[in-house]
């Protein structure tokens, strides 16, 4: 459905729905589901009249159309379009549902926030939403209702009611204003002037914060006081976290080297780490301490915390903090002063309403639990000032102990048992996952869009930057690594933008500009103070942090001590002149805390946010001191790999020649490191500006004697070099032994790109079974399109399996219809109608099924012979696989319980059979009766049943049990052979098992492990 066409669908229910207000105030009438016109003949009298009020309220419609239609356009283009529609869907069934009446509209004083609300708590939201998808519905649910409250208020006939409400009201106004005055508390040290504004100024209070704070600034695209600001809502993604022991990320991440498939990039694949989505995070403790490093969205955290609670718009693991009022403190605007006092938290917050807020309202509402306190940025004031922070918030808790309350800092600032003694739960902000990153991509896209002022190019060439660097992530490793955090991403985001799509290719500008953002322009930007007598300039600090990088380096180190770290800054202090005055360890608690490259992993150590910056800095500390001697002696090093191929970057022509020279000698004098200084050498190219005379030819022999690569290891050591590799590889794969072929395969698409598919484009003329295959499993490292097209269409897709690794390949594969062996690896939530298009398929692999999925298609698939389907949700007309006579695997693996499994017995084709989880008591024999079966695995609770005679088993080659209680099985003691392992199972403790048969995770009947569970 186009976004026009659902706009006027919606626009039609809200018509509809004031139509019928129109009509009569009763609820009875108004939930009539007579058509639009009829209802308008039955008000209206006479052909013209009636015609005439129709066409106003089709104008109506067409009037909310047009409102709604801009967001269902630009708005979450990254839904999938069934997604969309079944939230537009839901959105006009609430409509149609809801109690809309006089008495609702009226009841919520004809205000658009407060009958959203109304409508949310009586309609709940269809279950099965992903998080954007629920997001969309809050949304378009909001818009719908402002909407239809902006056509009542003009409607006369409202008016006219509205009116009568009120004097209704005023005729018992004697009896209601009794009733109020006996409910009126007394006044009270909380209520010196009463409670009556109380109401009125909470709701005019969450207006104002879900309007200023529902914005943040795009980063990157401009000087803080001109970049452009997008609404948060839309812009905000959600993060992970863990619980922080303080030990944790003890080394900073180093680049992945090699490209890595799609699947990983799959937004539905980033949910299996061992972390947790910070909202879940949060509703586990009421007082939670949340650390993360510079740029790891903490303030936008609390930001987006404020917002969602203002509208009262939780949903999921925090939907009962809906109904709290934020308050949301930033440290740094109170530098110098103390930390406010109830009476005052909402000055800088709340600008001029702060001033109407009923004397003690604050104070009510702390004392009533109803508060949600936000504290960010204990790390952004000075080390003198934490401590009265600490001693405010004890202060606080100790009068109202039921407040729920999220602190945030960097962790040099405050460490994890920093407000232990107050019961909070420390929490620790993590790096995004490459799924995280492209969510972060497209939500920062859609946050673009619309923004006219100061953007680089039109609104309609967005979704073509988006793509593009999505691609770009992909294809070079060195710029996912770098965006492991929202800042960073952003920054990514931004530079792509601003140069219109063009980063730069050589990593080493990229790592310098965000070092300058990372060191100085960040704080600069944000008016953090500097405690330090001399502030430091960018060339100050890069100079130390430099030294520092090389100290770390020069000792194999990628952590130091606080005081050794200290002693090194005061030593290079003294050659620094112009700082005369400043002392060391001054100085490094000012670049561990503000710099946002040094951080403090667990106490008393230090080092760098990224082994990258490490590596860049120390490479650009060996040109300036000219180390050149000291790099190519290491060069043979993993640990030093990096800096010196970067060191090449920063050298100059003269150091250059010094280095590739000296490593290349060194190859020729030591056969045992010759490969690896050659792999080396090659590689700095990629960090060169251009490559001295010289040196070319020199290089260019050295990477022919590295190709072609013959064993993995080779092929990604030689994809490291990157795309100068491609000209040395074989054009075609004709005379080459099959295990270089898979390696040179290997190579190519790990280095990807344009050239990478052209060449894999020729390889698929080798007709070699292996080679194909890994041909087709390479698909997930290129456009899913333009590789389906140029190389998976010469192959012979009948005789291999095709695996589907992300949602991206899914419009390719309709084209792909003679492939007839079809594994899907992500996330699958489609129906199984798209086999009907298809050429007859003998296997279907589906490993991760999400929601209801119907077997119907799967009648027409007679020629099946393998069906494994794993996931939660629900089977329906599973008796469709009776039709599947030439089954011979079957893999049913379904949470909670599968359904009856009755069909089975009539598949005497069955080899192998895998279930569960089956429900407790179903009857085992009915499986055993399957007489050509030979492989079975039983998934189930409770005692297995109707399996007691071994010669049931008789005909089976492999028995394998999970889950059972076996304690009291009749077979226990007297295994058959075909039971080979027993998983997950209560044992006694003294059972021991023949052994054929291997014990995994099992316990005994007192929970314990069982002692002979196999290692």
């Amino acid at each position: 459905m186009s976004a026009e066409a659902a706009a006027i669908k919606l626009g039609g229910a809200v018509a509809a729905r004031a139509v019928r207000l129109w009509l009569a105030p009763k609820e009875r009438e108004q939930q009539a589901r007579a058509p639009m016109g009829e209802l308008i003949r039955v008000r209206v009298p006479g052909l013209r009249a009636g015609r005439g009020v129709e066409r106003q309220f089709e104008q109506i419609a067409d009037a909310v159309a047009g409102r709604v239609q801009p967001l269902l356009e630009h708005e979450f283009r990254d839904l999938t379009e069934n997604g969309r529609e079944a939230v537009l869907q839901a959105v006009t069934d609430t409509f149609a549902r809801v109690d809309l009446s006089d008495e609702a509209v009226l009841g919520s004083d004809a205000d658009p926030a407060e009958l959203t609300r109304r409508v949310r708590s009586s309609v709940p939201m269809p279950s099965g939403f992903s998080e954007v998808e629920t997001r969309f519905y809050e949304v378009v649910l909001g818009e719908c209702c402002d909407c239809y409250v902006r056509v009542l208020r003009r409607l006369p006939v409202f008016t006219e009611r509205a009116v009568s409400e009120l004097l209704a009201r005023t005729t018992s106004l004697g009896d209601e204003l009794e009733k109020v005055l006996e409910r009126l508390p007394a006044r009270s040290l909380y209520a010196p002037q009463g409670t009556g504004e109380d109401e009125a100024f909470r709701r005019q209070y969450l207006e104002l914060i879900s309007r200023s704070l529902d914005e943040i600034e795009l980063f990157g695209l401009g000087p803080s006081e001109q970049a452009p600001r997008t609404k948060l809502s839309v812009a905000y993604v959600s993060l992970r976290t863990s619980e922080d022991d303080g030990g944790r990320g003890r080394s900073a991440p180093k680049r992945p080297l090699l490209r890595r498939g799609a699947q990983l990039w799959d937004t539905g694949e980033g949910e299996r780490t061992s972390s947790m989505r910070v909202e879940a995070a949060l509703k586990g403790s009421p007082r939670v301490l949340l650390r993360g490093e510079a740029g790891s969205g903490k303030t936008t955290l609390l930001q987006w915390l404020a917002v969602t609670a203002a509208r009262g718009a939780f949903t999921g693991a925090l939907a009962e903090w809906n109904g709290l009022i934020p308050v949301l403190v930033k440290l740094r605007q109170y530098a110098g002063e103390p930390p406010p006092t109830p009476e005052a938290m909402l000055d800088r917050v709340a600008g001029p309403l702060s001033g109407l807020m009923p004397t003690g309202w604050l104070h009510r509402a702390f004392a009533d639990g109803r508060v949600l306190l936000l504290v960010d940025g204990v790390d952004e004031l000075l080390a003198g000032e934490r401590r009265g922070v600490r001693d405010w918030l004890r202060g606080l808790l100790h009068l109202y102990a039921d407040t729920r309350v999220v602190v945030t800092s960097r962790p040099a600032a405050a460490r994890v048992d920093w407000l232990r003694a107050e019961r909070f739960t420390a929490l620790q902000l993590e790096r995004m996952t490459p799924a995280d990153l492209v969510s972060f991509v497209r939500q920062w896209h859609q946050a673009v869009y619309g923004q006219d002022a100061g953007m680089p190019c039109s609104p309609e060439e967005l979704p073509g930057y988006e793509r593009s660097l999505l691609t770009s992530l992909q294809d070079r490793p060195h710029l996912q690594s770098l965006a492991t955090n929202p800042l960073l991403a952003a920054l990514l985001c931004a530079l792509h933008l601003a140069r219109r799509g063009q980063l730069p290719r050589n990593r080493m500008e990229l790592y310098r500009m965000t070092l300058e953002v990372l060191v100085q322009q960040r704080d600069t930007d944000r008016g953090v103070h500097s405690e330090l007598a001399a502030p430091l300039t960018l060339t100050d600090k890069l100079c130390l942090l430099r030294d520092l990088a090389w100290r770390l380096s020069d000792n194999s180190r990628t952590e130091i001590s606080v005081d050794r770290a200290a002693d090194h800054v005061s030593t290079k202090l003294v050659a620094m002149r112009h700082l005369d005055g400043l002392e060391g360890p001054a100085v490094l608690d000012h670049l561990v805390h503000r710099s946002g490259v040094l951080r403090s992993p667990v106490e008393g150590r230090l080092d760098f946010l990224h082994r990258t910056f490490q590596e860049y800095l120390a490479a650009q500390e060996a040109a300036v001191e000219d180390r050149i001697g000291n790099l190519v002696g290491r060069a043979h090093l993993d640990l030093w790999r990096e800096t010196v191929v970067m060191a090449a970057g920063h050298a100059n022509r003269t150091q250059q020649e010094e280095l590739l020279g000296g490593i290349l000698e060194r190859a020729e004098r030591e056969p045992r490191h010759a490969r690896t200084l050659r792999l080396v050498a090659a590689s700095c190219q990629e960090t060169m500006a251009s490559v001295p005379s010289g040196l070319a030819a020199v290089l260019d022999e050295a990477v022919v004697r590295l190709v072609p690569p013959r064993r993995k290891t080779e092929a990604d050591a030689l994809a490291v070099v990157g795309a100068p590799v491609m000209r040395w590889l074989p054009p075609t794969l004709e005379g080459v032994s099959a295990k270089t072929a898979e390696a040179t395969i290997r190579t190519v698409r790990q280095i990807g790109g344009e050239r990478a598919l052209a060449r894999m484009e020729r390889y698929a003329s080798d007709s070699r079974v292996r080679v194909q295959q890994l041909l087709m499993d390479s698909w997930e490292y290129f456009d899913a399109d333009a590789y389906a097209d140029s190389v998976l269409r010469k192959l012979s897709l009948e005789q291999q399996v095709l695996f589907i690794t992300h949602a991206g390949q899914w419009s390719a594969l309709s084209r792909l219809k003679e492939a007839c062996w079809l594994s899907f690896g992500y996330p699958f939530s489609r129906s199984l109608a798209f086999l009907d298009e298809r050429s007859p398929v003998r296997g279907l692999w589906i490993e991760d099924v999400r929601g209801d999925v119907d077997l119907t298609p799967l009648r027409a698939q007679t020629d099946l012979g393998v069906l494994s389907l794993r996931g939660k949700g629900r089977l329906e007309n599973l008796d469709a696989i009776e039709d599947l006579t030439d089954l011979t695997i079957l893999k049913l693996r379904y949470w909670p319980v599968l359904p009856p499994l009755d069909h089975l017995a009539v598949l005497d084709s069955l080899h192998v059979l895998e279930l569960g989880t089956l429900p407790p008591g179903y009857d085992l024999s009915r499986l055993t009766r399957l007489t050509n079966l030979t492989d079975l695995t039983l998934s189930g609770t409770g005692q297995p049943c109707g399996i007691d005679d071994p010669a049931q088993l008789a005909h089976l080659a492999r028995l394998e049990l999970d889950g059972y209680d076996l304690d009291g099985w009749a077979l226990r003691d007297a295994l058959p052979e075909c039971v080979t392992l027993l998983n997950d199972c209560v044992l006694p403790a003294a059972f021991e098992p023949p052994a054929w048969c291997a014990l995994w995770d099992c316990r005994t009947p007192d929970g314990r492990p069982h002692p002979l569970n196999a290692h």
